[in-house]
């Protein structure tokens, strides 16, 4: 051996091993492999309690298939490789096509094939539209962008029957649930979606003011349609709701009688009958805060065809139930979201450890995630005791979901985005990142709040309600009686809700709008403290009154009355 062996020998021997970096410990298992509706006792209970049990098996199958690490997979690939769009083909041709990546079309295609689009429709009776919220709520936990057109479907079928004619030819398309993303004619595949285009740039919620104009063009109610639209949802549905002005004989914008500014209804399909592209341009796809998985456009008609749907003149009243049900869809799913965020936030507090002990275990930790189980529980009471609303056709029930729906769409949705951030942060920095489901909930949240009427939209509905149709108040109120004389604290907070509706429905219109929002508030605290006081054991509803009512209240989460019982709270929303 030479001296040069013998010299590398011994540095070998000298040179420290490399250190071990990158083993993985105090970090949860993933959370896969779950049942998102046998593990959310809430939901099922309201489901039970709302006439719903029929829908059992479905559910159950649903809730496994959605917490599959299959299904959270797509959900993840259909956010991060959004829709992207082509205006032309190669050869230089208009198309107008929105490319989703397929793992959007299996999520979309999965939803509709268990009916959370319009299975309330197909399989009409008591519990229907319980069973169909709970479906579309499991759904949009875990991909919330492709709701969007599952919900318009949805929706659309009301407006659809004011014109007979129309319904017949479309509806069995809505009812089906077989999905096909591909653009074709009415009559070459079974299912269809429909998506809505009401919003002009110049407009925005005062569709009043909208320009796009419908021009009479034969039988059937067709018209020639040219304008553009500033929101366009789901641009790759087989048609739309739209609204516009049909001119009167003096060539201005009426609707037939005179009146000007009272726009109509019009469905416009993608695909003619005879297999045509219908001229429907898509200028711009929307870059959206959240909502990544869904198209939103800007498109542009030009002597487009459209259908009337109701009668001239009535299109907002031929809309008003597809924009009352897509606002319960809207609180559907931010009370799925919020159980998105505690299911999330339970698991990693339950498998990491701090200081000694899993966060789960300490203090501060479990009132925050107890305060977060609370808002959760009453947004998913509240989602299931309005689906029952719309399961039972009673005057008083209608009555009820005429105010309960705007009063609820407000509180619920507004809540979403802080509650989303708190339960974000349970998880630290990997709830900053993309790699984890809440930083993508965080920036879902907010669109169910400005979707279909942000805030004081919704909040002068509501005083709208309560001047125009007292009945609504009425069952509001009867609803609330319900549970008079159970809790203390909720009895002083009805009547002094009862003192705010008084004293706003005898103010002028300032004063009034003034203290929209408050009242809107006071009502839906009401409802929602009322419902858990029905429905959730002592220890969350008394929690809730206190924490949401009561003077030992604090502004943010996590600030709990003094005494309240966080572990039988925790308990319930771990599915224990």
């Amino acid at each position: 051996m030479t001296s040069a062996d013998t010299t590398a020998d011994s540095t070998a021997a000298t040179r420290p091993a490399p250190h071990a970096t990158h083993r993985v410990a105090n970090q949860p298992p993933e959370r896969t492999g779950v049942n998102e509706y046998l593990d959310h006792p809430v939901l099922r209970e309201a489901v039970h309690a709302y006439g719903g049990a029929g829908g059992e098996e479905r559910l159950v199958e649903a809730g496994a298939l959605v917490g599959s690490a299959r299904f959270q997979q797509s959900a993840e690939l259909a956010n991060v490789h959004g829709p992207e769009l082509h205006t032309h083909d190669r050869r230089g041709n208009r198309v107008d096509e929105v490319e989703y990546h397929p793992a959007y079309h299996e999520v979309i295609g999965a939803a509709v094939a268990r009916g959370a689009h319009t299975s309330a429709w197909a399989e009409p009776g008591p519990g229907a539209n319980v069973v169909r919220g709970a479906m579309f709520s499991l759904f949009s936990q875990v991909e919330p962008g492709h709701a969007c057109p599952v919900s318009m479907t949805h929706a659309a079928v009301p407006s659809l029957r004011h014109s007979p004619g129309l319904a017949a030819v479309w509806e069995p398309r809505l009812l089906s649930r077989t999905y096909d993303g591909t653009l074709a004619a009415p009559g070459s595949k079974p299912g269809a979606l429909v998506g809505m285009a009401m919003t002009e740039k110049q407009g925005g919620s005062d569709v009043r003011a909208n320009a796009t104009v419908a021009e009479p063009a034969g039988p059937h109610g067709a018209h020639l349609l040219t304008g553009h639209k500033w929101f366009c949802s789901a641009p790759m549905s087989d048609a739309f709701l739209v609204l516009a002005q049909v001119p009167g004989p003096d060539r201005t914008r009426t609707d037939g009688t005179g009146r000007n500014g009272a726009p109509s209804c019009f469905l416009v399909p993608r695909v003619l009958e005879d297999g045509a592209r219908n001229v429907f341009r898509i200028q711009r796809l929307k870059d959206k805060l959240g909502n990544r998985s869904n198209a939103s456009a800007e498109i542009e008609f030009d002597d487009t065809v459209g259908y009337l749907v109701g009668e001239p003149g009535r299109g907002v009243r031929t809309i008003i139930e597809m924009v009352s049900r897509t606002r319960l869809d809207c609180v559907h799913g931010s009370a799925a979201g919020m159980r998105q965020g505690v299911a999330e936030a339970l698991w990693h507090a339950e498998h990491r450890s701090a200081f000694g002990a899993h966060l789960l275990d300490q203090p501060a930790m479990t009132a925050v995630l107890a305060d977060l189980a609370l808002e959760s529980e009453a947004a998913t009471l509240t989602s299931m005791r309005l689906a029952a609303a719309y399961d039972a056709e009673t005057p008083g029930e209608r009555a009820f979901r005429r105010l309960a729906t705007a009063v609820s769409k407000y509180w619920v949705c507004k809540r979403g985005p802080h509650h989303a951030y708190e339960a974000m942060e349970c998880l630290g920095g990997n709830g900053y990142t993309e790699a984890f489901p809440l930083a993508r909930r965080y920036r879902e949240q907010p669109v169910m709040a400005i979707w279909e009427g942000s805030g004081n939209v919704i909040a002068l509905d509501v005083l709208r309600a309560m001047a125009r149709e007292p009945e609504s108040v009425e069952a509001f109120e009867a609803e609330l009686g319900t549970t008079a004389g159970a809790h203390p604290v909720l009895d002083a907070h009805v009547a002094r809700t009862r003192r705010l509706l008084t004293e706003v429905a005898g103010a002028d219109v300032t004063t009034g709008q003034a203290q929209a929002r408050r009242v809107v508030e006071a009502l839906a605290l009401a409802l929602q403290a009322s419902l858990l006081v029905r429905h959730a054991p002592s220890a969350s509803a008394d929690a809730f009154v206190a924490a949401r009512l009561g003077e030992d209240r604090g502004s943010g989460y996590g600030v709990l009355p003094r005494g309240t019982d966080t572990r039988a709270i925790l308990a319930r929303h771990r599915g224990q």
